[in-house]
């Protein structure tokens, strides 16, 4: 194999390389070690961006921006310092293949209502009084809710209460973006008004995980909201048990008429990690984005301690080794990219097998201070 190596730093090879290149052709035998790994090399790296930066540009941006203006919607998106070599604008990469942000929604401020090949999310992180609209069905949100929003519904945002509200969004912009696939279509109202009563979905499934019987075939979304104490509760249950030793005790959000993920490419997680509790490693070919909904500890990726608190975000690249720990009773809510791995039969696990199942220390992370 280094015999075969050297022949390539010949003067005729690199001269060809250099000569088919001019035709935009390219060396398969020169290309091979750098694109087909032997295990997953992302160029997304393990960030966090810290609760007191985010409110801080939160807040400028409100004073200088406002939907109205015609910007479609106050966020501020996860750009991974590792994927800003995309063009244009990074793609919005927080991961090689999800886009995050924070949204902030003042009273009486309207978003307007639109539709796009993308799959959204969000997670309300604080305040109350605003809704989103989705295909004509008002849904009001509070803190701790999860709410989806495939691909192609017409969905905008409005604010009746006296409360900001801050919210985490996920789309699979980057996925989409690089299949070629992006649509977006703004609606002719500009928010779209309502058809359905308020909480409709919502009010339907009131049963929690029993179903109306004329939703027993799939729909994309039948349930809208996820609330919290729903969530909770579920957690609570799990917790009369031992706590999974990666994960805690984690619950996902699924389609209630098929049993599959809320949103077809992004898996959704809540999961809380006790006081004390310290996971054992593992990695996988999904990625995952983190916000911390409660309570502060610390996870090691690759040997990197990233210390995180209430409001903050992290992001953990695929197959890069994580553990999690936790100093006082934690709810983490996250998104991954699962579905999308599963669907091209890519995704593999693997535990730390040394040390306990956890890693040394090697350094910590700095996060940008305000």
């Amino acid at each position: 194999m280094a015999e075969m190596n050297a022949y390539l730093q010949d003067q005729d090879v690199k001269d060809f390389t250099r000569e088919i290149q001019q035709h935009h052709l390219g060396p398969l035998w020169e290309a091979i070690p750098a694109i087909m790994n032997k295990t997953p090399e992302p160029h997304a790296q393990a960030y966090l961006w810290t609760d007191e930066l985010l409110k801080k540009k939160l807040w400028e941006a409100a004073e200088i921006f406002t939907p109205e203006r015609g910007g479609e919607r106050r966020a501020i998106y996860f750009q991974n310092p590792g994927l800003t070599y995309r063009q244009p604008w990074g793609w919005a990469s927080t991961t090689q293949t999800l886009y995050a942000a924070v949204q902030l929604l003042l009273p009486g401020e309207e978003a307007p209502s639109h539709r796009h090949s993308q799959n959204a999310l969000r997670f309300i992180s604080e305040g109350e009084g605003a809704y989103t609209i989705v295909e004509g069905e008002r849904i009001f949100m509070e803190e701790g809710d999860f709410l989806i929003t495939p691909k192609n519904l017409w969905h905008g945002h409005g604010h009746t209460g006296s409360e900001p509200m801050i919210w985490m969004d996920a789309l699979d912009i980057p996925t989409i973006y690089s299949l070629g696939g992006t649509f977006f279509e703004p609606h002719p109202d500009r928010l779209e008004t309502p058809k359905r009563p308020d909480n409709f979905s919502e009010h339907r499934y009131s049963g929690g995980m029993v179903r109306p019987i004329s939703d027993r075939y799939s729909s994309v979304a039948p349930l809208a909201n996820y609330k919290w104490q729903r969530t909770v509760d579920a957690i609570n249950g799990l917790m009369k048990f031992e706590p999974d030793p990666y994960d805690g005790y984690a619950v996902e959000y699924i389609n209630p008429s098929n049993g599959h993920t809320a949103n077809p490419t992004m898996a959704s997680w809540m999961q809380k990690l006790p006081k004390g509790f310290h996971s054992k490693a593992h990695r996988h070919t999904h990625s995952s984005i983190y916000h911390v909904h409660q309570g502060s500890g610390y996870t090691v990726i690759n040997g990197v301690r990233f210390d995180w608190k209430k409001g903050d975000y992290f992001v953990i690249p695929n197959w890069a080794w994580h553990e999690h720990v936790a100093a006082e009773d934690s709810y983490l809510f996250s998104v991954n990219d699962l579905p999308i791995m599963e669907k091209f039969q890519l995704e593999q696990g693997q535990i730390l097998d040394v040390n306990i199942g956890q890693q040394e220390v090697k350094s910590e992370f700095k996060p940008v201070l305000v």
